[in-house]
């Protein structure tokens, strides 16, 4: 598992609409959040990255930048996509054992998918907290996010 503090380590991943995600150089510069979802399939998912998707505004003023990541191919993606106007990156066809191997994401064997995981980083691409689920529920949710860099960047002021 990463730690506070440590370096998220370089990951890259076919991304929907085209081109590649590579984490964590796509969000350097900014706040992080790295999402990985169990998959289209999960309700849980797609309500954890609607409501991602509809505070979209409030993570733009914040300079807070969004990654989904799952094992769903390319057009399980592109409908989850679709379905939610996610306005974030989205990236497919994830291996979850590689995945696992360098970030401690747990791994449900039947259907073979990540399970939920989610990781705030600082602009510098180290790891700020990190949520790990061993099954459907517990995850990231966007307005503790955004409550937990705004008090960041208030103590950084200070």
């Amino acid at each position: 598992m990463l730690q506070n503090g440590d370096v998220f380590p370089s990951l890259a991943f076919a991304r929907v609409g085209g081109g590649e995600i590579h984490l964590p150089v796509d969000l350097a510069g900014s706040f992080g959040v790295v999402l990985f979802h169990r998959g289209y399939w999960c309700p849980y998912c797609n309500t954890q990255l609607a409501a991602f998707a509809r505070a979209a505004d409030k993570f733009a003023a914040e300079n807070i930048k969004v990654v989904s990541v799952s094992v769903d191919d390319r057009e399980k993606s592109e409908m989850l996509v679709e379905k939610h106007k996610l306005g974030f990156p989205v990236a497919y066809a994830a291996n979850a054992r590689a995945v696992s191997a360098v970030t401690g994401a747990f791994v449900n064997d039947d259907p073979v998918c990540l399970q939920a995981t989610g990781f705030v980083l600082n602009p510098e691409g180290r790891v700020l907290t990190a949520v790990y689920s061993t099954r459907a529920i517990g995850r990231l949710m966007p307005d503790e996010v955004l409550s937990f860099v705004r008090h960041l960047k208030s103590l950084a002021k200070n």
